[in-house]
């Protein structure tokens, strides 16, 4: 007979694994941050805003769990491999990597986008990402492999006009999950989250109408916390045979 099938708990444990998620001060990114510390993952969380970091660290702390808070502009490699090295350095290791930060600011029109923003955009949502994903998956698949998330967007499968560097980049954030998988596998999974609206501090922003209904099967935006299960699959020993994948996460989007 073949081995039993391990506890549901067992499948999404994350007991004595370490986690590094990239916007992890706010929004999806925050609770990422909890989820995976909740499992019982150890946690290094990134943002520009190294104070809102450790405002989260404090809370990873309080669920027992250790965290380090660390600034970093995803956009400049320089400092993203400073970042690899303070997280190595302090945890020894890097079992899951959330590619989570980006930014989306509106240009009038495309053709009203200026170099400067363009450039912006590219970085944090696609060079970033690239460059960290490089690092650290090469580690992992010389180690003892690991788990690359990248959160996308519903922008990059829907795109609005105005917004064609940030659909572009996820788009591009979209291919490169592929790829790395292919490089870095078998034990290291690769996978892109493509979430749609969720109501976090973006949201404050919207319209009453677009904070309460939708396009969508789902005919809503989302909770921030319903980001979590899917998640949680994708860090965890649940997802054994999902790589390459592109989950979304939008409700129904059409």
């Amino acid at each position: 007979m073949g081995s039993e099938m391990p506890a549901v708990a067992d499948l999404f444990s994350l007991v004595g694994r370490v986690a590094l998620v990239t916007g992890g001060s706010r929004g999806l990114g925050r609770e990422m941050v909890l989820a995976f510390a909740k499992a019982g993952a150890d946690v290094a969380i990134t943002s520009r805003n190294v104070e809102s970091c450790e405002q989260v660290a404090r809370e990873v702390e309080a669920l027992g769990q250790r965290a380090l808070p660390v600034g970093c502009h995803i956009g400049h490699w320089d400092e993203i491999d400073r970042l690899v090295q303070r997280v190595y350095g302090e945890f020894g290791r890097i079992d899951i990597l959330v590619n989570n930060a980006g930014m989306s600011p509106l240009a009038p029109s495309s053709v009203e986008t200026s170099e400067e923003l363009f450039d912006k955009i590219v970085g944090v949502n696609f060079k970033g990402p690239f460059r960290l994903s490089a690092i650290v998956g090469q580690r992992m698949a010389e180690g003892v492999g690991g788990s690359i998330i990248n959160i996308s967007s519903s922008g990059a499968l829907f795109p609005p006009p105005n917004v064609g560097p940030y659909a572009g980049a996820k788009a591009a954030l979209n291919v490169l999950t592929g790829m790395f998988a292919r490089e870095f596998g078998p034990n290291v999974r690769v996978n892109t989250i493509s979430p749609g609206p969720f109501l976090t501090d973006v949201s404050k922003a919207w319209d009453d109408e677009a904070r309460t209904s939708r396009r969508s099967a789902m005919g809503r935006p989302g909770n921030p916390d319903e980001i979590v299960s899917t998640a949680l699959y994708l860090a965890s020993p649940a997802s054994s045979f999902t790589t390459a994948a592109l989950v979304r996460v939008d409700g129904g989007l059409y």
